[in-house]
């Protein structure tokens, strides 16, 4: 006859769906919750970086700077940020999603920097011929070429911004980490379980939606990518035995 900690555990389940039944509504809130402040802070952090980083590539002696501020900004504690805005900001969701948008622009900042920086020089000096001046080359050439670093930086920026939201729940706008929080202080293993589980199904979705997004903005990377797999043309091959001999 089961006793002791086998009576405890069936009484306190990890995973409950009579839970998510009494709870649904809970649930489904806080999981839009989270996923909205995702999504903003990520959006507002990219519109912000893009410019910061288009700054430091034109003027390459503000990189520095650039960098070493949002540096700085990603280093405070979240707790300390939140308090350090909640005087300006008040106490709720503006203050959760301005600490989210500073911790996302590191990453973002620095993935853009340096798919600006890596665009190939012969691509540069080919667009300054046809007579590209600054701003054309940056929106119609470096811009295109630096999407994957771009898009890269994203997924970074977006799967730790879904693990920072529940930090939220010091200032009452925490997403899932609400129900993380009450979980904890009940000892309910079934909230905490469901609220985990959905913060790494968020993460998830929201990286194959970008990865899909990226493959869908470089069309080139995967033709470039199928050239590789099948190898040199048959012309590229015979030239190539050729020069051998």
């Amino acid at each position: 006859m089961p006793s002791g900690p086998v009576l405890a555990a069936a009484a306190n389940p990890w995973f409950s769906w009579d839970y998510l039944e009494r709870n649904g509504s809970d649930v489904l809130r806080y999981t839009q919750q989270h996923a909205s402040l995702t999504v903003q802070a990520v959006l507002i952090a990219l519109v912000v970086a893009l410019p910061l980083a288009a700054l430091a590539h034109a003027r390459p002696r503000l990189a520095a700077p650039v960098l070493a501020t949002t540096g700085v900004l990603y280093t405070v504690p979240s707790l300390a940020l939140f308090a350090v805005l909640a005087p300006v900001t008040g106490i709720g969701r503006t203050t959760v999603l301005v600490g989210l948008v500073v911790y996302a622009l590191l990453v973002l900042v620095r993935n853009v920097l340096v798919g600006l920086q890596s665009v190939d020089p012969a691509v540069r000096d080919a667009a300054r011929g046809m007579g590209y001046g600054r701003w054309r080359l940056l929106l119609g050439v470096e811009l295109p070429q630096a999407v994957p670093a771009v898009v890269t930086g994203m997924r970074l920026a977006t799967v730790s911004t879904v693990a920072l939201v529940t930090v939220g729940v010091v200032v009452g706008y925490g997403g899932l980490g609400q129900l993380m929080f009450r979980g904890f202080r009940s000892n309910y293993h079934a909230e905490v379980m469901t609220a985990t589980v959905l913060c790494l199904l968020l993460a998830l979705v929201a990286d194959l939606v970008l990865v899909a997004l990226g493959r869908a903005l470089t069309p080139w990377s995967r033709a470039s990518a199928g050239r590789r797999r099948r190898g040199p043309a048959p012309s590229d091959a015979r030239e190539e035995v050729a020069w051998a001999s």
